[in-house]
């Protein structure tokens, strides 16, 4: 399985990153994920903690009566955590057939990015992984960090099994 999601993020040519993406922010950095991938956002709703499990999974929430867990993608990215404000909200993802809120600050827009406005992602050197990096949106004067939320959440979605079941 993550051999799958190896390849597929490796193999990406840039032409096949072209495409629809769900912008958001985390601090001031501006990302994006692929709009296929996501199932829907919802406001930030009672999350209950779980122990034993890494900082950066929030807990799970009851949607409509399935149980999703929560990855808070700042604490993920080794960001400083906030508290939650109006804007923050939980991007539900499905991501092999499993559904994981994605908590971010706040939603931009849907983009159309196109093949031209993309860029292969920076090699930072062999202590900095960019491996989930699937290229830089070059939009009007900003930025967007193109992700793989696939390759980001590849270590929770046999974890998410685990909760969900």
């Amino acid at each position: 399985m993550e051999e799958e999601v190896k390849e597929k993020v490796e193999g990406s040519s840039l032409d096949q990153l072209a495409g629809k993406y769900l912008t958001f922010a985390l601090g001031e950095e501006d990302y994006g994920i692929e709009i296929l991938t996501v199932r829907e956002i919802i406001g930030v709703m009672e999350i209950t903690q779980i122990p034993q499990v890494p900082t950066y999974l929030r807990g799970i929430i009851n949607l409509r009566g399935k149980v999703i867990p929560v990855v808070d993608l700042r604490a993920k990215f080794q960001m400083p955590v906030i508290e939650d404000t109006e804007e923050t909200c939980i991007v539900v993802v499905s991501v092999q057939e499993v559904y994981i809120g994605v908590l971010i600050d706040r939603v931009n827009e849907v983009l159309d990015v196109k093949r031209e406005n993309i860029e292969p992602p920076p090699k930072f050197g062999s202590t900095i992984s960019s491996d989930y990096i699937l290229g830089i949106g070059k939009i009007n004067d900003s930025i967007k960090i193109l992700l793989g939320i696939e390759k980001v959440l590849i270590d929770d979605i046999s974890r998410a099994q685990d909760i969900s079941n």
